[in-house]
């Protein structure tokens, strides 16, 4: 089986990267329509590769469906703020480290500090379709108003991802609105088994996020040592993430 998805493998890596320098060659945002003409690749393809890409972080996706390898300049100067904490706490836990930003309406992952010895979850599912199945989308809805959350859940289904993600609405507002560990939040294998993840809400400014980590299920943790971590971690982050460029 490995013999046989080697070829289909390397052949996706170099689709990929013909993709990857079709945007680089622009210092803007590009249409995918004018990415797959460039890449000679077709758009059905080429609309697949940039969705992974976009959600590896690899590209930024816009409002108005194009793509660019060069995300805002402020928001990558606000990330160098950040970055260096986002690493600490990793070494600190032995866990990868993720932070969101709510944007325009989605929930999206702005950085992600792993390694090998702390490897991210497989995002299997982008995080801004399973707000309701991970710990740092549901850090960010437990902050949100009663409209904000309506506007929210008009526009994303409460997809069951593995036997344990809520999937009623109404048991998931339950649950945010009675967390007795605020603000922290957690989600137990709700997004993928053997995985838990645990998070709490950042600020950029007025703009609500969540920083969070992630680790296998069967690894014990002193709940004390994370909360104290991730509290002391997003204090710092709100200030880099708010502090005028």
């Amino acid at each position: 089986m490995g013999d046989e998805a080697g070829p289909e493998l390397t052949a996706n890596v170099q689709r990929a990267l013909r993709v990857m320098e079709a945007a680089g060659a622009h210092a803007a945002e590009v249409p995918v329509q004018q990415l797959a003409r460039e890449a000679g690749l077709p758009l059905a393809t080429v609309q697949r590769l940039l969705k992974a890409l976009a959600r590896d972080g690899y590209l930024t996706e816009l409002d108005d469906g194009a793509f660019t390898l060069f995300p805002d300049r402020s928001s990558l100067e606000q990330l160098d703020r950040v970055r260096p904490v986002l690493t600490s706490l990793r070494d600190e836990l032995s866990a990868a480290v993720y932070l969101t930003l709510y944007e325009e309406g989605e929930i999206r992952v702005m950085e992600i500090a792993d390694s090998a010895q702390a490897p991210r979850v497989d995002r299997w599912v982008g995080f801004q379709d399973a707000g309701h199945a991970t710990a740092l989308g549901k850090s960010v809805l437990r902050e949100m108003d009663g409209k904000a959350r309506a506007e929210y859940f008009s526009r994303h289904s409460l997809t069951g991802l593995t036997p344990r993600t809520i999937t009623r609405r109404e048991e998931l507002l339950r649950q945010l609105d009675s967390s007795p560990a605020a603000p922290v939040v957690m989600d137990r294998e709700e997004y993928a088994r053997g995985t838990t993840c645990v998070a709490v809400p950042v600020y950029s400014g007025d703009q609500i996020g969540s920083l969070g980590i992630s680790f296998r299920s069967d690894r014990m943790y002193r709940t004390s040592r994370v909360r104290a971590g991730l509290l002391s971690s997003a204090m710092r982050v709100t200030m880099g993430l708010s502090l005028p460029d």
